[in-house]
């Protein structure tokens, strides 16, 4: 037979075959339950340790210290909104909630005392007339149907009023829209709050870097909503990981809060 027309069995060959397979197949990464030190670094000795901690410690505490805090301002005003059909009309007109003034603010939607409030940071990029109107949404529409229920049957609201990338979460809820979303829940009084997006955290009065995991309550007025914060929609839509982690976690939720 002639050596042209025969397959390369060597061990490169069957390795780049295997490889070209599994790339094929949709995986790119070796997954495993337990870590794995794939580059590890020497073990420190005590006394690079010591050394390490005193040169980096010290100017981050100088830094955290010297670091000026948002300025806090009063956006609920002096008559703030009693009812969520105020709220809706002081979200869309109001025109000290932030600097563009209120085009392209998104509205919440649904009832008050509802079983089940749903909240993002801050609308979808795309939105006009609803809230999660694109891509998001429509994870969000096959999640709740997994769920039982429908968007007719949540109240659905965001944290900011409008599509802000790269928002700022620390600064805008220290400066005003913490109490904002604050008094927003106290009006729309639902049983539960879905909360989705780690940078929620600092809208619910709760550090950036908490273990969001760990969140089981929402205090506000004296009473207490139970409260799940998971990983955003964005996040969910492509990593179907994040969505089985989601689902588990939420079945668990549900079952213990019957």
């Amino acid at each position: 037979m002639n050596s042209m027309t025969q397959p390369d069995t060597s061990i490169a060959a069957q390795f780049h075959a295997a490889i070209a397979w599994w790339k094929e197949a949709g995986v790119d990464y070796d997954f495993a339950d337990n870590a794995t030190e794939w580059l590890a670094e020497p073990e420190p000795t005590p006394e690079q340790v010591a050394a390490e901690a005193k040169a980096t410690t010290q100017p981050v505490a100088a830094e955290q210290e010297s670091a000026p805090q948002p300025e806090k301002i009063d956006l609920l005003g002096e008559s703030p909104p009693q009812d969520l059909a105020a709220w809706h009309k002081f979200w869309l007109s109001e025109p000290g909630l932030d600097t563009i003034g209120p085009r392209g603010r998104i509205s919440a939607v649904g009832e008050a005392n509802a079983d089940l409030m749903v909240l993002v940071v801050d609308p979808e990029d795309g939105d006009r007339n609803q809230l999660l109107s694109h891509s998001q949404g429509q994870l969000l529409n096959r999640i709740l149907t997994a769920m039982g229920t429908d968007r007719d049957q949540i109240y659905l609201a965001s944290a900011l009023p409008r599509h802000t990338p790269m928002a700022d979460c620390h600064a805008l809820a220290a400066g005003g829209f913490e109490e904002l979303l604050r008094h927003h829940i106290a009006l729309a009084s639902p049983k539960r709050i879905l909360a989705l997006g780690r940078n929620i955290l600092p809208f619910l009065g709760h550090e950036a870097a908490q273990d969001h995991a760990a969140l089981s309550e929402y205090c506000h007025d004296d009473q207490r909503t139970q409260l799940m914060v998971v990983e955003s929609l964005e996040s969910m839509m492509g990593s179907p990981r994040l969505k089985a982690r989601f689902w588990r976690r939420w079945l668990a939720w549900t079952q213990n809060s019957q």
